[in-house]
């Protein structure tokens, strides 16, 4: 039943939108029709088609104190049954195809195909689904060019990647399960010791005890199981903690290795698949080097690189590679940001522990804080396929979690200034919430430490004040050729139905501008920035 209402809610997805582009056009011919579009909803939503046509308005927002993200926005434009394939063939391994049913995957992070079509239920985020490896060096070039334009048309300009677009989804997939098994068994260690009720950073697991735990259940010999924790400092203090524990997972691991996870019910070490293939080795590998290349392009370029969340099937593994970024690319400054979607019932103990890690190995965290774009199609999957539903009851909850989230990284950014966070909200009251915040806490705009982000055509009456007062505030500056942008704009205006609804108040403001205008006799303004 679930999946049948997402399949009802998707169906405006899975309309061609280049079939209504050629209606469009045969009704008023190509010239008309790209003239039509903008003067409305390109014009609205998108900067331009290239480059060079976007510079005039990033000079007039940067003139008003608003920054740019730019965001290459050409989409593919598939069917929902061409979507559901691409996803089933991408996310299969060949060992779940050679012997389905044999593996020892879990259901949450196995590809189901009445879920296939990841835009389902999904409007303000770009979807992209796996072709070949050629496809995925295309898209990298795609986000290189934007990371150069983001360096040429502002010193401190950001950029936005999505990891799904640098490699098949299968091994996002694999190695999410793998983090979320591994973490399960450190629950269930600390269990043994009477600790699984503390807060997560307080579970202290005693080294000793938790080798001769190890070794009982059969994990491994006993030296082995002594080499795991003889690290540069690991178990130095007498107790193992989760980041410890996450550390044992190491990025140069060959990857295939990667995929061995713990058994509770036997104890031992198993494969996650029966068979990995050299192919889907070099296909992991390669997704790994084009997300350092990306970065390497952010450092020579003086741009941020922000990596946006997806599902959270894809989640736990999209975090980690981001957190290996970090650590890697934000010794100095702060490069490489992470996305915290706050609808999660999980997202505090998601900052809380990357904020302690970046503590531990003197790095600048950075995040940028969301309250999430799949909620309709995360908790209609959970349902439908039978797991928990990973999120928050209701939207007080999520406001409740994002404050408490963004509290927490504020109180930090006062206690070190070498974490920094990405606002990304159209909530009023959170935008007061931040200020009052910054106010209290002495944080100065000028310190570029708490940065505001909109997107472009929406929410102006937050953007446009919060530029003129200081605050680092930026816009995501979708572009792209008129005939490509189609898919994005179709969603942009689908999100509007229901935005416009509550835009009385913005409607207030400008009538109570422009009379303010008038009586002072300033038709025309000049930013004072």
């Amino acid at each position: 039943m679930g999946s049948k209402l997402f399949r009802k809610k998707n169906l405006l997805v899975s309309i061609p939108c280049f079939q209504l582009m050629d209606l469009g056009r045969k009704l008023l011919g190509k010239w008309m029709f790209e003239k039509l579009m903008k003067m409305t909803f390109y014009g609205q939503f998108v900067a331009g088609e290239n480059h060079n046509t976007i510079k005039p308005l990033i000079r007039k927002n940067e003139a008003y104190g608003v920054g740019a993200i730019l965001d290459y926005s050409v989409e593919e434009d598939l069917t929902q049954e061409e979507a559901e394939k691409k996803e089933m063939d991408s996310c299969v391994s060949e060992a779940e195809k050679e012997s389905p049913g044999t593996d020892h995957r879990e259901k949450k992070y196995k590809a189901h195909r009445q879920f296939g079509d990841r835009r389902g239920g999904v409007i303000s985020a770009r979807t992209y689904f796996y072709a070949d490896e050629a496809k995925c060096d295309y898209q990298m070039e795609t986000f290189i060019n934007c990371i150069k334009a983001s360096g040429g048309a502002s010193n401190d300009g950001f950029s936005a990647i999505k990891l799904t677009a640098l490699g098949r989804p299968q091994f996002l997939l694999q190695f999410s399960e793998v983090l979320v098994k591994w973490r399960r068994f450190f629950n269930f260690l600390a269990a043994q010791q009477g600790k699984s009720e503390m807060m997560v950073l307080e579970q202290k697991l005693e080294l000793e005890q938790l080798k001769e735990n190890l070794t009982q259940l059969g994990v491994g010999a006993k030296d082995d199981i002594d080499n795991w924790f003889t690290g540069e400092k690991l178990g130095l203090s007498g107790t193992i903690d989760l980041l410890d524990w996450n550390s044992l997972i190491n990025d140069t691991t060959k990857i295939s290795n990667l995929f061995m996870v713990p058994n509770l019910q036997t104890g031992h070490l198993e494969p996650l698949l029966n068979i990995f293939t050299a192919e889907e080795e070099r296909q992991m590998k390669r997704m790994l080097q084009r997300v350092d290349i990306l970065a390497k392009h952010a450092v020579e370029n003086g741009v941020r690189l922000m990596v946006d969340a997806e599902q959270t099937y894809f989640r736990p593994a999209i975090s980690r590679l981001t957190l290996e970024m970090q650590r890697k690319f934000n010794r100095e400054k702060p490069i490489i940001f992470n996305t915290y979607q706050c609808y999660l019932k999980e997202a505090y103990d998601n900052v809380t522990l990357d904020v302690e890690l970046s503590r531990r190995e003197n790095w600048h965290f950075g995040a940028k804080l969301v309250r999430g774009a799949y909620m309709y199609q995360e908790r209609a999957r959970a349902k439908e396929i039978g797991y928990e539903d990973p999120i928050n009851p209701d939207y007080e909850a999520t406001n409740r979690m994002y404050h408490k989230c963004l509290e927490y990284v504020l109180e930090e950014i006062e206690h070190s200034r070498k974490a920094n966070v990405m606002v990304a909200t159209h909530n009023e009251d959170t935008v007061k919430f931040t200020l009052d915040k910054m106010n209290e806490m002495g944080l100065s705009p000028t310190e570029n430490k708490v940065f505001f982000g909109q997107l472009l055509g929406m929410c102006d009456q937050i953007s446009f004040p919060l530029g003129q007062a200081g605050f680092p505030v930026y816009k995501y500056i979708p572009y792209g050729p008129v005939n490509e942008v189609i898919p994005y704009l179709s969603r942009r205006a689908q999100e509007n139905r229901g935005f416009m609804k509550g835009s009385q108040r913005e409607r207030s403001l400008l009538w109570k501008e422009l009379k303010r205008r008038l009586l002072a006799g300033q038709i025309v303004y000049k930013p004072a920035y």
